[in-house]
């Protein structure tokens, strides 16, 4: 959750919010949670439970890819 806040404050683009899941039941069955934290990006992609802030930013930036874009660092080869 802490990193989610870092990234929003970092990046106009990114809004972060916090949901206490034992409150907002009607959100936990929504959203499916399991475990704690979930993260949600744009209401189709999510992250569960913590991870070190590098996994956290490749997994966002894997949900927020084109679908047909060449993955990160792909088409290196002859470099």
């Amino acid at each position: 959750m802490r990193l989610a806040y870092q990234f929003a404050i970092e990046n106009d683009n990114v809004r972060s919010d916090a949901i206490e899941a034992t409150e907002f039941p009607d959100m936990t069955a929504r959203y499916r949670v399991h475990a704690v934290p979930k993260t949600m990006i744009n209401e189709t992609f999510s992250i569960e439970g913590a991870l070190p802030e590098e996994p956290f930013l490749d997994r966002i930036l894997k949900a927020v890819q084109p679908q047909d874009a060449p993955a990160a660092g792909a088409g290196r080869e002859g470099l």
